[in-house]
């Protein structure tokens, strides 16, 4: 039997209630698992947006927005789908085939416009995703155009404390 790795990275849920940002960790387990990183969602309770954004392993983002009518999602590299299990249950979800393992190419799946209504609209979205950083760095952007950079700096220097 093969012992799976732990994956690195943030899962970080971001809520905005009466016009204020806030962001705190999510468990490390959303990291592998698309379920526990929606259900953890769907529990916090908000009277507005509320979103999760993931790091994992710093090879791709995942941004998870669940809502009445189902859950939004963006993968922001589908080859990541050949070798993560989270990315392979989004695209599930998504009810699209995983990339062929012989394509080199990196592209996005998902809503490129789960976050329109909060200030990142899709055409600002694509140019993220595909511009050539860190997914740290990716997620940084969002949360600056959006609004709570300076919430998204405060979980991630708290993290940087932990020993």
């Amino acid at each position: 039997m093969e012992v799976e790795e732990p994956l690195s990275g943030v899962a970080m849920a971001v809520l905005r209630e009466d016009g204020q940002w806030r962001c705190r960790r999510m468990s490390d387990a959303a990291l592998s698992d698309l379920d526990r990183a929606i259900t953890e969602l769907r529990a916090t309770r908000s009277t507005g947006a509320v979103f999760g954004m993931l790091n994992v392993d710093d090879e791709f983002f995942l941004i998870v927005r669940p809502g009445p009518g189902g859950v939004d999602l963006l993968l922001s590299d589908s080859a990541a789908a050949l070798y993560y299990d989270v990315a392979a249950d989004v695209l599930d979800l998504l009810r699209i085939e995983p990339p062929d393992e012989d394509d080199d190419e990196m592209w996005p799946e998902g809503d490129l416009g789960l976050l329109a209504d909060l200030g990142m609209p899709s055409g600002e979205m694509v140019v993220v995703v595909e511009e050539d950083r860190y997914p740290e760095e990716q997620l940084r952007i969002i949360a600056q155009r959006c609004g709570f950079a300076e919430q998204y700096d405060a979980v991630m220097a708290d993290l940087d404390r932990v020993p």
